[in-house]
């Protein structure tokens, strides 16, 4: 579901962006094709000098569909970037992108959170953030961080996703899982 970006996707990328239902939402828009190639190559750049992490979301037959990427790391926190192709929409590619990319993320990278800054009018993205149990509404949470985002106007919330909570839930979804394989029964 996730891959390392490369310069391969971009035509398919670029025209899955440019879909007036995504291109609004997504963070480093292009106008085209070329100017995509090279926010790509600045990303991959980026990426090798560990200013962020980014993959690109792939479908069950390795065909690019969207991309991931967590910006703007600093002091053990990023801010994350999602959209996936409109065809793609509702089909449980963005929910299964995000765990992924939050099990490497906070297993290989010394990230104790990640932020999502979402437009108030995204109704589409603040659903899908919303079926996320381990995420939290940060508005009060980081106050300042809220108004920093919302400097010019009120157009975003805040929601944060802290590794200790992200981990305690899949610990907890594990345990679960295996209850109801083994019965409830002791099986050591």
């Amino acid at each position: 579901m996730l891959k390392m970006r490369d310069l391969c996707e971009v035509s398919v990328l670029f025209e899955l962006q440019s879909h007036p239902s995504v291109y609004p939402y997504v963070r480093e828009k292009a106008e085209t094709s070329d100017a995509y190639y090279f926010i790509t190559k600045q990303t991959i750049e980026a990426e090798a000098n560990g200013e962020l992490i980014s993959r690109t979301i792939v479908d069950e037959y390795q065909q690019p569909i969207g991309t991931i990427t967590l910006y703007d790391i600093y002091n053990q926190y990023g801010f994350l970037a999602t959209w996936i192709g409109q065809p793609y929409f509702g089909k449980g590619y963005n929910k299964i992108a995000k765990t992924l990319f939050f099990q490497e993320v906070f297993s290989q990278f010394k990230v104790q959170a990640i932020f999502m800054k979402i437009r108030k009018n995204n109704v589409r993205s603040l659903r899908a953030a919303t079926k996320l149990p381990y995420l939290l509404h940060a508005n009060t949470l980081f106050s300042e961080m809220y108004k920093d985002i919302n400097r010019e106007e009120d157009i975003y919330d805040l929601f944060v996703i802290k590794k200790e909570h992200y981990n305690a839930y899949t610990q907890f979804s594990d345990f679960i899982a295996e209850d109801v394989v083994t019965g409830g029964e002791d099986v050591s």
